[in-house]
């Protein structure tokens, strides 16, 4: 599985919002510094769509707000 997700980082809180088009913003305490809002990122979707660290890779837009992730869900 294949999403869009618009990433928000240092927000006050942690969420996660679908918006109409199936895409996903997500808002993150950490900094865009050293990876830590990517590491936030495959945490936070880690434990939305129930699956291991391992099977969330950001396809493209590592540096980017916009980000196209890919899940495995088998």
């Amino acid at each position: 599985m294949q999403k869009i997700v618009k990433v928000k980082p240092n927000s006050k809180k942690q969420e996660i919002i679908e918006e109409d088009d199936g895409s996903l913003t997500i808002r993150l305490k950490s900094p865009p510094v050293d990876g830590k809002a990517n590491e936030e990122l495959i945490k936070i979707l880690s434990k939305k769509f129930n699956v291991p660290k391992s099977y969330i890779r950001i396809k493209s837009g590592a540096s980017s707000r916009q980000k196209l992730i890919e899940i495995d869900t088998d």
